[in-house]
Parts: structure tokens; C-alpha cells; sequence
């Protein structure tokens, strides 16, 4: 064979790798995709990777281009599902908690409603659907390459991404933002920048919801095997001849109960990686002996690890708002628009049956409260959420039970710095509706006091309410705090994993989610969580072709 004919064959085996043939398979026709109840009692892979969430999917997709790769994801498919997949049925999504449904319910230890996701895609399947970049010195500080991390949001936004229509509600909240000094107007980007801007969203023009899952387009169909129902128990390490302890297999349970193992073959650069969210990956963790020493004692767990930082560095962006009744039709839309302010707060709107959502949800409440809210009233809600945040918390197992919710803290407004962001805010949450933009909108003998006294009196979270709270922002913000599910922390990067997202004191394992950050990316997390798993995806078959 010549030079010049062994140059091309070079080159196209790399395209291939790192590209992937032309053969895929387009969603929801995945062949690929099957109940754990079929699997087989014992199988090898290449890579397990443990939850097909929001980076797990975009993970597993990408090193199916070079290796065989397992998904074990504990919930089910987001295919067929109308109210995962039609906009309006936003909240029908949310409150559906039952055993198998996509959202699992949980209270924080600060007596704030929240729920984890529970189906392949992740919180992609359950989210508002905004969709923007981190920020330039987001992506700087993390160490990312930038052409990589390009490169991955694009392949992220090729498959997913839409420009919405921004009608009614949504033009006037723009326009009140800039009103009230949220400037410049951006238009529309992906990209973070101070001002106002209308963002990309998840939902097609017609309402329909494209999640993480369909990001397994890219998947090597013959690569890849996703298992549904499919709840880790432990990884599996082994200590005999080894450096340090070496994952090399997972144990985990079908839905019919029976037990299976999943191993790893024995071939230098496979890996376990966990994807498993915030909540998840730093449990998994835990029930496979890594973690604070004295803690994983106390649940009768064989301690492989004493890692103190496992579940340390919680936290949970506190979002509060705003409802506010209009005098004329609203739209039905969710995040589109977000006002990004200098001093660390970030205001978007929802409108149409969207906003009451989290309110009184069925089976949260107790009975007087329940159904308080009537969603499909006329109106909107306008929000903030604060940037970072810095106050942090911690997580803790309740049990060993894989399937229950462990324990967590975020400690909401802990810092001061941000309570005075939520305070600031709030006051440009005033001044928008105060605008001309939003008088259309608005009943005149509703003033804004009357929305905040809406708003304290209503059953937002399981916290004590104070009389002050209708009258003090500070109040106001700390007894009426919610969530807008971007929290993260627990497998920290620097403190429980290292910069290429290894597990630091093990060997063979890996978390890629999530759970590794130190703040929330951008405005609304999701893209930069989906970017992650293509961005690492790459540099781990990068990895495995050098070596």
C-alpha cells in the first residue's frame, strides 16, 4: 500500500471515531432501547454508563461512535408520553409522581418542594425547555477547551435546539425588562450577555418537547444497548493486586426485582461513569463505599473510600415570583425571554397554564391547600433566580434503598450576598410590571402589593411564614423561596473528581454531570449538562485512541 493511500485510510478512521458512520437510527425507533427485565444476568461493555439523563445520553451517544457502552437508566422512555412531550401539559408532567412516572418528588430539609427526574433524557423530559450557553468566563474558569466546548454545543443544538415564537406576554415582559434597565436588547442568542434576550428552547413551533434522549441519534445503533427500569445498586470495585481500589463492574435491579451484573472487559481505558444528576451520582457513591467514612458505618456500608467531600458543596438556585392575573389572553408559552442584570439575578417569564405551576401540587399539599390554585386562570408569572449561588449545603443517604430520596440541605440564602441578589431582583420584577410595556396586561386595582400578598399567602413550600414577608423583599425572599430545579454539587470537580471528571482515589471511574459544578451554568443549566456529556464523550475516545 502507498504513503498517500495509508494517509487516507488515517484519516477516515479518525473521521469515523470521532464522527461516527452515516448509520443511525431516529427516535422514538430506537432498537437499542430495551426494559432491564431482558437483560441478560451477566454482560461486558466497554463503558457503563450509570443514568441516560440530560449528560448521559449525550455521553453514551458519542462513545458509541468508538466502543460498546451500556446505559442503565432507573426510569422509563419519554416517547408517547403527552405529558412529557406537549408544552402544556408542563404541569401534568410535574405532578405525576407516581411509582413509574418521569418526575420523583422530594422535600429538601429546608422545607422547599422539589422533584429529580425519573426517565431517559432526564431533566430534559421535565423542564421549561430554555436553552443558553454558559458564559465565556463560565467555560474559562471550568478549564474547557473552547473550540471542544463549541463544537459540542452545536452538536447539542443541531438536534434539539429552536427559536421560539415570542408572542404577547413574552414580547411585553422583553420590553418591560428593558424598561426597567436590563440593557442591552440582545435579540435573539445562545450566548450570555448582560441585558435582555430571547433564548433557544427545547419545543418545536408546534409545542412538542425534543429531549436528551434524541440525542442517541447520533448513537452507534450496534454500539449501544440502553436499558430502561434499570436501578443501580453499587458499583463494584477490586482491591486484590491493585494500586488503589478499580471499578469494575455494576450490580444493579430490574423492575420485577431480579438482580443483574454488568462488568467491564478487561481492556485498558474502560470505564464506569456516573451520570446519575445531582442527587443521584453523589448516592451512588455512597452505596458503592465512597463517601465521608463514619456515614457510609452508620448504614452498615463497606467503606472502599473515605472521600468526606462525597455530598458536600449542595446547592439550589432559590427562584421566587411573582403571578400576576391578566385582563386579557396570554399565550401558553414557558421560558423564552431572560433578563440578565449586572448584580447577579436573572428574570424570565411563563404565561398561559404554566403559571401556577408548583402550587398546591396534588399529594405535596395537606388537604385545605391542595388544588388552591386554578392553573388554567388567565394570567402569567414573572421570576428571578440568582446567579451561583453561594450559599451551600449537603447530602446524606436516608437508607441504602437505591430507589428512596437521600437526605438533602441546600440552605437557601445562607449568604447574605444572596439574599441582597433576590432582593434586587425582585425589585426589577417591580419595575417591569410597573412598565407601559406591561399595562396592557395588567388590572388596575391589582397593585403589585396585592401580588405580593397573593404570593405570601399561597402554599408554595413547607416553610414558616412571617408578617413581615408582605412588606420586606428580605422577608418576602427567604419565606417564599422555591425552586427552579437547577440545583447541583456533590461530585465536585477539584474535590471529588479531577479536572478530566475522574474520580479522585479510584481507578476506572468517572462522574460526568451535573453534580461535578461549582455554580450553575448560565441562566438555565440544561445546554451546558448536555454539552458536558458530548465535550467529555470526546475526550475520553481521545483518551482511548492514544493509548
Amino acid at each position: 500500500m502507498d504513503l498517500q493511500r495509508w494517509r487516507l485510510l488515517c484519516v477516515l478512521a479518525v473521521y469515523l471515531l470521532f464522527h461516527g458512520i452515516c448509520y443511525s437510527e431516529k427516535a422514538p425507533d430506537y432498537t437499542f432501547l430495551h426494559d432491564a427485565i431482558s437483560a441478560p444476568a451477566v454482560s461486558f461493555h466497554d463503558y457503563i454508563v450509570i443514568g441516560g439523563g440530560t449528560s448521559g445520553c449525550a455521553l453514551a451517544a458519542t462513545l458509541s461512535q468508538g466502543a460498546a457502552v451500556l446505559v442503565l437508566e432507573r426510569g422509563g422512555s419519554p416517547y408517547g408520553n403527552p405529558n412529557i412531550e406537549d408544552m402544556a401539559n408542563f404541569i401534568a408532567n410535574l405532578v405525576d409522581t407516581g411509582l413509574e412516572s418521569p418526575s420523583q418528588e422530594f422535600v429538601s430539609e429546608d422545607g422547599v418542594l422539589n422533584t429529580r427526574a425519573r426517565v431517559l433524557g432526564g431533566g430534559s423530559a421535565l423542564n421549561a425547555g430554555f436553552y443558553t450557553r454558559a458564559s465565556k468566563d463560565y467555560v474559562k474558569k471550568a478549564g474547557w477547551d473552547d473550540k471542544l466546548v463549541e463544537e459540542s454545543y452545536e452538536w447539542v443544538e443541531r438536534k434539539l435546539v429552536f427559536e421560539p415564537p415570542v408572542l404577547g406576554w413574552q414580547s411585553a415582559v422583553r420590553e418591560g425588562l428593558i424598561e426597567a434597565g436590563v440593557t442591552p436588547d440582545n435579540g435573539f442568542t445562545y450566548e450570555h450577555l448582560f441585558g435582555t434576550k430571547v433564548g433557544g428552547t427545547i419545543f418545536d413551533r408546534s409545542g412538542r418537547r425534543h429531549t436528551a434522549a434524541n440525542l442517541l441519534e447520533y448513537a452507534q445503533p450496534n454500539n449501544i444497548d440502553v436499558r430502561l427500569f434499570a436501578t443501580v445498586h453499587k458499583i463494584l470495585f477490586s482491591t486484590v493486586g491493585e494500586r488503589r481500589p478499580r471499578a469494575y463492574g455494576v450490580i444493579f435491579e430490574d423492575k420485577e426485582g431480579k438482580m443483574h451484573g454488568a462488568y467491564l472487559r478487561k481492556k485498558a481505558g474502560n470505564e464506569i461513569i456516573v451520570s446519575a444528576g445531582a442527587m443521584g451520582s453523589p448516592q451512588v457513591l455512597m452505596l458503592s463505599g465512597i463517601g465521608p467514612m463514619q456515614h457510609l458505618k452508620s448504614h452498615g456500608l463497606e467503606v472502599v473510600l473515605d472521600q468526606p467531600l462525597v455530598g458536600q458543596g449542595m446547592a439550589d438556585n432559590p427562584m421566587n415570583v411573582l403571578i400576576v392575573p391578566t385582563r386579557r389572553p396570554v399565550e401558553i408559552s414557558l421560558i423564552q425571554v431572560v433578563g440578565i442584570t449586572r448584580f447577579g439575578s436573572y428574570i424570565e417569564t411563563a404565561s398561559g397554564s404554566s403559571f401556577g405551576y408548583q402550587i398546591g401540587r396534588p399529594g405535596t399539599m395537606p388537604p385545605p391547600v391542595t388544588g388552591f390554585v386554578n392553573v388554567s386562570l388567565q394570567g402569567g408569572l414573572i421570576l428571578e433566580k440568582i446567579e451561583g449561588p453561594i450559599s451551600k449545603g449537603h447530602l446524606e443517604l436516608r437508607t441504602t434503598n437505591p430507589k428512596h430520596n437521600p437526605s438533602v440541605t441546600f440552605n437557601y440564602f445562607k449568604d447574605p450576598e444572596d439574599l441582597r441578589r433576590c432582593v434586587q431582583g425582585m425589585k426589577t420584577i417591580i419595575d417591569v410590571l410597573n412598565s407601559q410595556a406591561m399595562s396592557s396586561f395588567r388590572y388596575e386595582d391589582l397593585p403589585v402589593e396585592a401580588l405580593i400578598s397573593i404570593i405570601v399567602a399561597s402554599p408554595l413550600n413547607l416553610r414558616p411564614r412571617h408578617p413581615t414577608a408582605a412588606i420586606s423583599l428580605e422577608q418576602f425572599c427567604i419565606d417564599t423561596v422555591m425552586t427552579i430545579w437547577h440545583y447541583h454539587g456533590g461530585c465536585q470537580v477539584d474535590h471529588v473528581v479531577d479536572r478530566d471528571y475522574k474520580v479522585i482515589g479510584v481507578d476506572s471511574l468517572r462522574v460526568v454531570d451535573g453534580s461535578t459544578f461549582h455554580a450553575s451554568p448560565g441562566t438555565n443549566p440544561q445546554a451546558t449538562v448536555m454539552m458536558l456529556g458530548r465535550y467529555m464523550g470526546q475526550k475520553i475516545l481521545q483518551e482511548r485512541a492514544s493509548n
